[in-house]
């Protein structure tokens, strides 16, 4: 089973592109497995949970949540340990899928992508101390932040968030094999160059 991710900062056109990869390799009958780091997350299940049982929870946060820029010491300890738990479920779960003659995982987002958010909190150099599998491919969708900002949907975290955030992903391009892609292109020029790199 090949494993292919996408990553980039929010409005560069992850999922777009994992959908229209996703679509394209089912029509090729083959057996496609979709996976998103963060809703995968250990984290992101727990918070959906109190969500959902927990009635105070309920009336102190509003149902729209919005993008996290700041945590504390606390809250980053336990990004990092959940993050650790969730790479060795991934290993499971590719283990299991393999058993399963899946062909492909398409990742929108990867750990790379959570490793980078903790960067971003922490404001360090943090390396997990379990080893990332490594993907087949790995993409980064390159897109200038001044024109995610200009789109009708942009992210909430504002211009200098995604500033930061491309630049923290730039210095990990080489040693994640990451290849870059320009997303200021229209998505059917990017699908095309993505399917090219895969020789799809």
């Amino acid at each position: 089973m090949k494993i292919i991710t996408i990553s980039g900062v929010d409005g560069s056109g992850k999922s777009t592109q994992i959908e229209l990869l996703k679509e394209y390799l089912e029509s090729q009958n083959k057996r496609v497995f979709y996976f998103h780091a963060i809703e995968f997350g250990l984290a992101n299940k727990l918070a959906r949970f109190k969500h959902s049982y927990c009635l105070l929870c309920k009336i102190k946060s509003p149902s729209a949540t919005k993008s996290v820029t700041r945590a504390n010491w606390l809250q980053i300890q336990l990004r990092k340990i959940f993050l650790i738990i969730d790479i060795w479920r991934f290993d499971k779960l590719v283990k299991k899928l393999n058993k399963e003659n899946f062909d492909y995982l398409l990742s929108d987002r990867y750990f790379y992508d959570s490793i980078i958010n903790i960067k971003y909190l922490s404001e360090t150099t943090w390396t997990p101390s379990v080893q990332v599998k490594k993907p087949d491919v790995s993409f980064f969708l390159d897109m200038n932040p001044e024109q995610i900002m200009q789109r009708e949907r942009k992210p909430d975290q504002g211009l200098e968030y995604l500033q930061k955030k491309t630049a923290l992903f730039k210095a990990k391009i080489v040693e994640w094999n990451m290849k870059i892609i320009d997303a200021n292109q229209s998505k059917e020029e990017l699908f095309n160059t993505i399917k090219n790199i895969l020789a799809l």
